[in-house]
């Protein structure tokens, strides 16, 4: 698989998956300097998980969406958007950021089931529903992928970590399913303990 050196590499403490749309505020100096490389540059950086374990292995890259603010003092708002998983295989200091050979990683080929789709879109359904009250129709599900549906919940880090190692559409779907369920149970509950 693609090898990439000297990838951009922004360790946090969040999560973030394809298709998601992530708020930062970037202030520290070599930071600043990455993004705005980036940003001359077009290209993407990778958010990995600094996880109370250590630094995970499989990160999001992003791409730079939005510059929503620049502040006086040189810090700024971005807005950035999930695009594709990678391995990171080392780490490199030489930039003056953070920065690492990363591999592309694809996911393995194999349509997965309709059935496993079908189920996670109702269970994304009846979320959405219960969450917004709005009701999602049939076309705007049947576009939507694993990554799609998790880009919109506010699941923890673990679960969507989770959903980024694995690499079967199939697999992600059934995980996505039991969060989405589980989601939707919470809210459920929260929402009789209001009605009490």
């Amino acid at each position: 698989d693609a090898l990439e050196t000297e990838f951009p590499l922004f360790p946090l403490g969040l999560v973030a998956v394809p298709h998601e749309l992530v708020p930062l505020h970037i202030f520290e100096a070599r930071y600043r300097l990455m993004v705005g490389e980036c940003l001359d540059e077009e290209r993407e950086f990778g958010i990995v998980w600094a996880s109370p374990d250590g630094l995970r292995d499989v990160g999001c890259a992003v791409e730079i969406a939005e510059v929503v603010e620049r502040l006086e003092d040189g810090r700024l708002n971005i807005l950035v958007r999930g695009t594709r998983p990678f391995r990171l295989h080392e780490r490199s200091d030489a930039l003056g950021y953070p920065a690492g050979t990363v591999e592309w990683l694809d996911d393995e080929l194999e349509e997965p089931e309709e059935e496993a789709a079908a189920e996670t879109r109702e269970a994304y359904r009846v979320l959405v529903a219960a969450a917004t009250e709005h009701e999602l129709d049939d076309e705007d599900l049947a576009e939507m992928d694993a990554y799609r549906m998790a880009a919109t919940v506010e699941f923890g880090p673990d679960a969507k970590q989770a959903l980024l190692e694995l690499r079967s559409e199939e697999a992600r779907l059934r995980l996505l399913t039991r969060l989405l369920r589980a989601a939707s149970k919470r809210l459920d509950l929260i929402g009789r303990a209001e009605a009490r």
